[in-house]
């Protein structure tokens, strides 16, 4: 634990016009990787704009480290089938995070930096870090590759940890 600079949460909010890989529909869920940890939403029956607003928390111990999400459809019989993959990079959400005492104070909404889509990320449109309950939170739409379609639409938003090396750079 002394390694940590805190808790990412991912709120994953839900997937817009995935893939069908069952006969009509698809049952999809979403892992996510950051270095060895994995984690996963719940599956979500017979729907390709599935609303998991599942809460997932990774600790992180390199800000470098980017994150990895991995959409599947769930079945029984066989091998989940795979409906796309994304990655984005932590570290412009992490330098807002680490302004802290700075940001304190300023109104809901406020846009601290943002995160343009481009052929080197997966951001299917501008991301944007803000303000919000006084806490830096950023939204953002994933453009799902090695698929036919689909988007995953998350927020991160950071939480401290008592002992974290970002508390004590700050």
């Amino acid at each position: 634990m002394e390694n940590w600079l805190g808790l990412l949460r991912i709120h994953v909010q839900r997937g817009v016009n995935l893939a069908i890989r069952d006969s009509i529909s698809s049952d999809p869920y979403v892992v996510v990787r950051m270095g060895k940890q994995k984690l996963k939403t719940r599956v979500v029956k017979r729907n390709v704009n599935p609303e998991w607003n599942d809460f997932l928390t990774l600790s992180v111990t390199d800000p470098n480290t980017p994150v990895k999400l991995f959409v599947y459809d769930k079945d029984t019989f066989s091998f989940d089938d795979k409906m796309g993959d994304a990655e984005f990079e932590i570290g412009p959400f992490f330098k807002a995070v680490k302004m802290g005492l700075q940001l304190q104070g300023l109104p809901d909404g406020t846009i601290i930096s943002k995160v343009e889509a481009n052929r080197q990320n997966c951001v299917a449109e501008e991301s944007k870090i803000l303000v919000s309950n006084d806490k830096v939170v950023q939204n953002m739409v994933l453009r799902l590759r090695n698929v036919e379609c689909g988007e995953v639409e998350l927020q991160l938003q950071w939480i401290d940890v008592p002992t974290s090396k970002a508390l004590q750079n700050n």
